[in-house]
């Protein structure tokens, strides 16, 4: 066994340092492995586990969530959420600063997408603390913070990815991720709230909106209407039980397009930029979701995970201890490895370790899911921080500085979920999911 994982670990990261893409990768390190070890006609099995994995009923969601977010992404949906969320974000200790908060906890609800939760509201948000003299610091590391929530707050696309790839229902997951999404935006919430009140040079003192009449901050509820619309046609009807994933997906992409059109951004132009944009995210995540596939059943054909079992158990770790030593893990590997790129690769092997301990596989999806958040915002790879630095034009490291809080409170979170299993089980036991 110490022979194939050496070789695997030397295809695996050779061709990573040459820089061969990771889907790439990950296809040639299980076929390699199998062509070597196994004696099984390589081509046919690959073909196999191509065809089975490409038309998973529940990938199908996966590229519609995908439209729905680019669609999104090229309306004002962003301010509308700002117009709707800033009177009332105002009266809490921190003001505005919120807004960067409940605008990703929404948009997180109808875009999937760390990425594009962050770049959507950061690039309204950021223009507007700035212009009302709002510290740039805390505006710029709790709109990291917050973006994060893309790939925790459901319909989420990593979820996706890890459903298919666990064999686990991706509405449990969706369901799992629910509240922790909650008291994660809520911490970060309350560090603004102390952050804010110790140094209250932070937030201007002066705010048009505190004076604003109870009338006119009804009114600018309106603004949260398309964003309330999807929410409903998606979340609503998924958990209402009338549609699956991939029917709430279809629906989304059909209600970002009234949206569009209502807001008369539905040109032709920008049909094709959709277009465009969609078939490379979904050919990216597609070649990824298929190499980790080919090197999964590589690892389970090569017994790499019954081994790996027999190894976490010879360690004599208790089980909060093993998922410690995960975690901090992850943290690592996160320096070198996007998330998406961290969990297929990672997946064959930490899956058996965490359920030969006794953990649920549902638990563990959200549990991964908070390590890729931690990798958004960790150096040097965060994507959540070059986001932010495309809009500012800031630099890297004042950007990172300010994210810093932020940072621990999602690593803080990460060990609480560990010693807490029911933060992300409790949900989807209570709706009868586990």
């Amino acid at each position: 066994m110490g022979t194939i994982l050496a070789t695997m670990a030397a295809l695996l990261f050779g061709g990573l340092s040459v820089g061969i893409w990771v889907g790439l990768t990950l296809a040639i390190t299980g076929s390699i492995a199998l062509f070597i070890f196994k004696d099984v006609p390589v081509d046919r099995l690959i073909a196999h586990i191509a065809w089975n994995v490409m038309t998973t009923q529940e990938l199908l969601a996966l590229p519609l969530f995908i439209v729905m977010g680019e669609i999104l992404f090229r309306t004002r949906i962003s301010t509308s959420l700002f117009r709707g969320l800033a009177p009332w974000a105002s009266l809490l200790p921190g003001k505005l600063l919120h807004s960067n908060v409940i605008g990703c906890s929404i948009f997180a609800a109808i875009s999937g997408s760390s990425a594009a939760t962050t770049q959507v509201v950061g690039r309204v948000t950021l223009a507007e603390l700035s212009r009302r003299n709002y510290d740039k610091g805390i505006s710029m590391g709790s709109l990291a913070g917050a973006g994060t929530l893309g790939f925790l707050v459901p319909p989420s696309n990593i979820m996706i990815v890890y459903g298919v790839l666990a064999q686990v229902s991706v509405l449990k997951l969706f369901a799992a991720g629910l509240i922790p999404a909650l008291l994660l935006a809520a911490s970060f919430m309350t560090w603004i709230v102390i952050h804010t009140s110790w140094d209250k040079t932070l937030v201007p003192q002066e705010d048009s909106f505190a004076e604003l009449p109870w009338s006119e901050r009804w009114s600018s509820l309106r603004h949260l209407a398309p964003v309330a619309f999807l929410i409903i046609a998606v979340l609503g009807s998924m958990y209402g039980g009338l549609v699956t994933p991939s029917e709430a997906a279809a629906a989304g992409v059909v209600g970002a397009l009234i949206i569009a059109a209502l807001q008369k951004e539905l040109s032709l132009k920008k049909l094709k930029e959709v277009a465009l944009g969609a078939v490379m995210t979904c050919s990216m995540i597609a070649l990824i979701i298929l190499g980790a596939s080919i090197l999964g059943s590589a690892s389970a054909f090569l017994g790499v995970g019954p081994a790996a079992g027999e190894f976490v158990h010879h360690l004599h770790l208790s089980p909060p201890a093993l998922l410690l030593v995960l975690f901090l893990g992850y943290v690592v590997l996160g320096s070198f490895l996007e998330g998406y790129s961290m969990i297929v690769i990672t997946l064959p092997i930490a899956l058996p370790m965490v359920l030969a301990a006794g953990f649920n596989a549902i638990w563990f999806g959200i549990f991964l899911v908070i390590a890729v958040e931690i990798v958004q915002i960790h150096p040097p790879i965060g994507f959540n921080l070059f986001i932010i630095q495309g809009i500012t034009g800031e630099k890297l490291w004042v950007i990172t500085k300010a994210t810093l809080p932020y940072l621990l409170i999602l690593m803080s979170f990460g060990i609480a979920l560990i010693m807490f299993p029911q933060i992300a089980l409790w949900l989807p036991d209570h709706l009868g999911l586990v």
